[in-house]
């Protein structure tokens, strides 16, 4: 009678993964959001095993946060509620800091929650769904930016909302199967991170330099090569609201950010090969950002607000990223430039 009680027991684990969230924070000054954040993990609809908070080389607000969330406390206050404070144990970085999350993990699934964003309530639920089917690997959400000014900027295009993190205009709606997740609102089985290895240092971003990205796509494309078979999805009810601050919905920001995505590109597609490395990127040029162009000038053909900046602003955003992808790729042929994928333990616990 142990076998199929066994069985059963397996199959409701499958079914019903167990969560662990994992929020990397590097600075104080995002202390309100950090706890909003932890806050919207705990209220979920689907408890969470643990949260774990990775603080990245800053000893002053991990000694805040260990205060904050006194380590073994909140176990004694129902599921969901545990939080663990840890240092990032690699190198300064977003990479490293998930990384470090990963290892110490206890759950089957790994989420990623920004610190600057809280999740809906059915957050979880809505991953854990993708998970009924074993070959999902990978489950990602909707990121729906909030502006600190209260409203979108009237030149700054939907095509481009993942200059600030979120989810843009030309992703398909609903359930669907995508090359890769985006970062900020994700969930990897444990096992991808078995299979492929960790998110590689020197792709995404450390602390307040350049905002570079990428790593995120660079470990799917990688995973997916790893597992011929793995299906990965983006699941548009699973949201995210993710704080734009006001410095990010000026042009100079979008500039910045839209060369330093280039200079990433540059980055994945010498790591993966660039067929890979910019297959989903040629279709949003080639469609998604000609419409947008189209839209806006007919918006400000019918003068509406805006329409003239955001066809601007969009042919603006390709060329600076293109310059940016072509001075990325010059510099890793010259310099030989190389990254590997950090190995991930099988949960350190700690």
């Amino acid at each position: 009678m142990s076998a199929p009680a066994a069985s059963a027991d397996s199959a409701a684990s499958a079914a019903s993964p167990a969560f662990s969230v994992v929020i990397c924070a590097y600075t104080e000054d995002r202390w309100e959001d950090i706890l909003a954040a932890v806050s919207s993990v705990r209220a979920q609809s689907r408890p969470a095993l643990e949260t774990l908070l990775v603080v990245d080389h800053n000893e002053a607000l991990r000694e805040r946060l260990l205060k904050e969330y006194a380590q073994g406390e909140d176990r004694e206050h129902g599921a969901g509620r545990e939080v663990r404070v840890l240092a990032n144990a690699g190198p300064r970085g977003l990479s490293a800091g998930r990384n470090t999350g990963i290892a110490a993990s206890r759950g089957e699934v790994v989420a990623f929650l920004d610190d600057d964003a809280v999740a809906e309530r059915d957050w979880l639920r809505h991953f854990a769904e993708g998970y009924a089917d074993p070959a999902v690997v990978a489950v990602g959400g909707r990121t729906v930016p909030v502006w600190a000014s209260g409203r979108r900027p009237d030149w700054f295009p939907e095509e481009f909302d993942w200059v600030v993190g979120c989810t843009y205009r030309g992703l398909p709606p609903g359930r669907v199967r995508v090359r890769n997740v985006l970062g900020g609102n994700a969930s990897f089985r444990r096992e991808a991170f078995t299979a492929a290895g960790g998110f590689a240092t020197g792709i995404g971003r450390d602390g307040d330099r350049r905002p570079l990205g990428g790593e995120e796509t660079e470990l799917c494309i990688r995973l997916s090569r790893a597992r011929p078979g793995a299906v990965l999805l983006i699941d548009d009810r699973a949201v995210i609201h993710h704080r734009v601050p006001r410095p990010r919905e000026h042009f100079a920001y979008f500039r910045t950010r839209t060369y330093a995505e280039g200079l990433s590109k540059a980055l994945v597609a010498r790591s993966v090969g660039a067929q890979k490395g910019l297959e989903s990127e040629r279709r949003y040029a080639t469609r998604v950002l000609p419409a947008g162009v189209v839209r806006g000038l007919r918006d400000a053909v019918l003068a509406r607000p805006g329409g003239a900046g955001r066809a601007g602003a969009i042919v603006a955003g390709v060329l600076s990223a293109a310059s940016g992808y072509a001075v990325g790729s010059v510099r890793a042929r010259r310099s030989g430039v190389a990254f590997s994928p950090a190995p991930v333990g099988e949960g350190a616990h700690g």
